[in-house]
């Protein structure tokens, strides 16, 4: 999914598209494909919406992160599930990956994931990291062992809160659209949680992202002294 208008990034995001600017000095969705690649995602739908010629123009055709990639356009913001169901539209088929392009992850976690929900049978996965401090907005999720019982835990001593990363299988998927505009995965999920299905929680390490303008020199800092 980059597709997003970065909000809270502007004004860097009225000029740029929030998926290509740089952590460690390198695009990040350049670093996600590449993960998706080395986890055997070889097909890749990017949905794209604002300033989407530059991510389109970057990511090319993806031969380049090892992976072959088809564009879909989401033409105004109706949220993060109504991107994924126009990629399902253009060919996409569950059960698949989902994540969104502005996140870099822990070496090695997506191919985890990617193997974990592949091989769990589960109705969907959400990824989930340990945060002692949940802040920034993210909220914690209510879990039961490996299954996610709740994509809210108002108890302040939770310490798993959501990734971006969610594997999506065909009982989520025929959720997301259930409700009214603007169209969100959580809802999708949250449904599916309510009608019994099964999702599980696969716990990752840190991830990386770019909130307001200081992080963009705050996590490119250490590249460029390396430089």
């Amino acid at each position: 999914m980059a597709a997003g208008l970065g909000t809270r990034l502007r004004p860097l995001t009225e000029r740029w598209a929030k998926p290509v600017l740089p952590i460690d000095g390198r695009p990040m969705i350049s670093l996600l494909l590449r993960e998706l690649g080395r986890a055997g995602c070889e097909n890749v739908w990017v949905v794209t919406g604002h300033l989407a010629e530059q991510v389109e123009e970057l990511v090319g055709d993806g031969s380049g992160f090892g992976v072959a990639v088809q564009f879909v356009r989401q033409s105004e913001p109706l949220g993060s599930a109504d991107a994924v169901q126009r990629a399902l539209d253009a060919g996409a088929a569950p059960p698949v990956v989902v994540s969104a392009a502005d996140t870099v992850f822990s070496a090695g976690d997506v191919e985890r994931f990617v193997g974990a929900f592949a091989a769990g049978g589960d109705a969907g996965a959400i990824a989930v990291r340990m945060d002692p401090a949940p802040g920034r907005g993210r909220k914690g999720v209510r879990r039961s062992g490996d299954r996610i019982v709740d994509l809210r835990d108002d108890d302040p001593g939770s310490v798993w809160t959501p990734a971006p990363l969610w594997g999506l299988g065909a009982a989520v998927a025929q959720r997301l659209r259930h409700d009214q505009p603007p169209y969100e995965l959580g809802n999708a999920y949250g449904a599916a949680i309510a009608a019994g299905e099964a999702i599980r929680a696969i716990e990752i390490g840190k991830t990386r992202d770019l909130t307001d303008p200081l992080d963009l020199v705050e996590e490119n800092f250490p590249y460029l002294r390396a430089t």
